[in-house]
């Protein structure tokens, strides 16, 4: 309520359009916190553009690809600014919210969590392409699956959940068949627990191999 209090009225009406649309747009729930997070974005980017102060969003890049729908509520968003309040803001910006959307559908409090998110898909995704010299092709349905479960599976590392299965054998068998690629899985475990200090489970191990196996044999 303090926070709030401080902010003009319209930023805050902004903001609460900007959420209600993300949520009829995804179909979702968001944590509530993005009511304070996301109207205190809102205010600061605001005031930082009326300082001549210049943002630039490192991950933008990052944020369109894995983030894609909500990256387009973000474009939406500074429309939706421009209409109510007369405001141009960047491009950069669309990530930012898009971001803390993410952070709302993660159920975080934590912003600096889903940027972490974000870097690891990304240095997991770099690992694969050095691992084979190969581009991956961003399109196929084999990609897609693929970043929607680095999503989660950086999810878990964060939380502390891990998967777990008592088919020790199937493990076996994908690290005996794909022996190739479970070194690259290997690699990728070698980057989180130095990273991170997570130790993947074999199954999570299992998973990446099959995930990696399908998206480099469709090359």
């Amino acid at each position: 309520m303090t926070l709030l209090s401080e902010i003009p009225l319209e930023h805050v009406q902004v903001s609460n359009e900007i959420i209600s649309y993300a949520k009829y747009s995804l179909g979702k729930k968001l944590n509530d916190n993005i009511y304070i997070s996301l109207t205190d974005h809102i205010n600061f980017a605001i005031e930082r553009l009326n300082q001549g102060l210049n943002f630039k969003n490192a991950l933008l890049w990052e944020i369109k690809r894995f983030y894609n729908h909500e990256f387009l509520i973000g474009k939406e968003a500074l429309q939706i600014i421009k209409k109510r309040l007369n405001i141009d803001l960047p491009e950069d910006e669309a990530g930012s919210i898009a971001l803390h959307i993410v952070n709302a559908e993660l159920n975080s409090n934590n912003i600096d969590q889903t940027l972490d998110i974000t870097k690891l898909i990304q240095n997991v995704l770099n690992i694969v392409k050095y691992h084979y010299k190969i581009d991956l092709d961003e399109y196929s349905l084999h990609y897609e699956r693929f970043i929607t479960h680095l999503k989660f599976f950086a999810e878990r590392i964060f939380s502390g959940k891990e998967i777990e299965s008592d088919d020790k054998s199937f493990c076996e068998i994908i690290k005996n068949r794909y022996k190739d690629t479970y070194k690259c899985t290997e690699k990728i475990s070698d980057y989180i627990l130095k990273e991170f200090n997570h130790k993947l489970t074999e199954e999570e191990m299992m998973y990446l191999t099959v995930h990696i196996r399908r998206i480099t044999t469709q090359i």
